[in-house]
């Protein structure tokens, strides 16, 4: 390979955007490889949305982790025995202040400052101006070697457009914060991924009726199957998709039983094509008619919603659980290789062309975890010391990307969502990512 990587501006650092889990990660790898970097973060603290006091972050007062703090922690960094199964939002606070504190991470951040832009100065290798606001107000630049951008996917609300007006309380679930905002109120939860059934139950004990619209169907996965965290009994054999399918739908049978029955719409998609539901109360309240399942809003008339089924009911609070879209405001689309929904990067992650400008976190996959995450930041640290050390599986890695690629899927053919736009299948992203990370480091020895 005779591909010549440009290394990046001597004496430079490289601008890391965040300091949520993503970036704490990202943080870590380059402190262990010596790569000089400067954090940005706009809250006054690490941890991202997992501080519910951050100002940017989305999370509510109940809100506990969907997956087992076992397959989710850092593996070198695991969560103290006293920390519960599925840990609270509290919890994971704490957990990656220690994160931060044990590898020293604070020194190298500038908290309570905001990056509004971010533009390169010239071809790939000739460095970025970066602009940002610090908690005095002024607006600073300053020239840095690169960008790593990890300031999450949670951020940006995805409300969609009704037809009509709703005169009650209409908000997204980003407004949410505590359950006594439902008090005595009538309300319809808009969508029922994990955040809309989480936030469902809470309805259910302090607001007067709680009905949820659903445009299309869930596979539902409890907590706990035999007296443990679903999502540590499989994972020990790599079954071909048909046989875990077939497995783990009857498993689901067995103790999830059919939906349909208590008015949920049948998943017309395979089970993994979507996101799963983890979630052990709401088909149990949905069984003691706490609850009641709408079709797809129609259109709003005042207090009253017409589904599409030709009912209509009133409400006082409709809160829309529709999720988040993609947002990085500080650098402009085209720089990032924007396609549909979502940037089109290599191991979504590495520009095709650039090796200047990186993407942390913006993947999705079912189990994936903050070690899936890490190991990404792994592989990016590894790359850019290639890069600046000019070797021969760095320039290869290089030449891979630039020629093209898809997203990796493992084959699995994912709904069209915009949430679904950056998710890929966590063994064979996992394994190519590994795969790169040791390459680079048998490449640089």
């Amino acid at each position: 390979m005779n591909d010549k990587v440009p290394p990046p501006v001597s004496g430079l650092k490289y601008a890391l955007i965040g300091a949520g889990p993503m970036g704490l990660a990202m943080a870590k790898t380059l402190l262990e490889r010596g790569i000089p970097f400067q954090g940005f973060e706009c809250h006054s603290d690490v941890g991202g949305l997992w501080d519910i006091d951050g100002p940017k972050s989305t999370m509510y007062e109940t809100a506990h982790l969907i997956s087992s703090k076992k397959m989710t922690e850092f593996t070198d960094f695991p969560m103290r025995e006293d920390i519960a199964e599925y840990p609270s939002h509290a919890d994971l606070k704490s957990y990656f202040h220690e994160f931060a504190e044990k590898y020293d991470i604070c020194t190298h951040y500038r908290f309570e400052t905001e990056v509004i832009n971010t533009e390169p100065l010239g071809a790939d290798g000739e460095g970025w101006k970066i602009t940002w606001r610090g908690k005095d107000g002024k607006k600073k630049s300053g020239t840095f070697a690169g960008i790593l951008i990890a300031n999450g996917t949670l951020t940006e609300p995805n409300l969609p457009k009704f037809n009509g007006t709703f005169t009650g309380e209409l908000i997204h679930s980003s407004q949410y914060r505590y359950a006594t905002q439902f008090m005595d109120k009538r309300v319809l939860i808009i969508g029922a991924g994990n955040s809309g059934c989480d936030i469902a139950v809470d309805v259910i004990h302090h607001g007067k009726k709680c009905d949820i619209s659903m445009r299309r169907g869930y596979y539902f996965v409890p907590k706990y199957v035999f007296g443990k965290p679903a999502d540590t009994m499989g994972g020990a054999i790599n079954l071909p998709m048909w046989l875990k399918r077939h497995i783990d739908g009857l498993i689901l049978k067995w103790f999830v039983g059919n939906p349909q029955k208590y008015g949920f719409p049948k998943p017309d998609y395979a089970m993994y094509e979507s996101h799963p539901v983890v979630n052990s109360l709401i088909l149990f309240h949905a069984g003691h008619g706490d609850i009641t399942i709408q079709p797809d809003i129609d259109h709003f008339d005042g207090k009253t919603v017409h589904f599409k089924d030709g009912t209509a009911q009133d409400y006082d609070m409709v809160l829309a659980a529709t999720g988040y879209k993609l947002h990085y405001p500080f650098i402009k689309k085209e720089l990032l290789n924007w396609q549909g929904d979502a940037p089109h990067l290599y191991l979504n992650c590495m520009h095709p062309q650039r090796d200047d400008v990186f993407v942390l976190g913006m993947v999705e996959a079912s189990g994936l975890g903050w070690q899936g995450r890490y190991e990404q930041a792994e592989m990016v640290a590894e790359y850019l010391n290639g890069v600046h050390n000019n070797t021969a599986v760095a320039a290869e890695l290089h030449h891979e990307k630039s020629a093209g690629f898809e997203r990796v899927t493992g084959g699995m053919n994912y709904i069209k969502l915009p949430r679904m736009a950056y998710y890929v299948d966590k063994a064979t992203y996992r394994k190519a990512v590994t795969d790169k990370t040791r390459a680079l480091k048998q490449g640089a020895a």
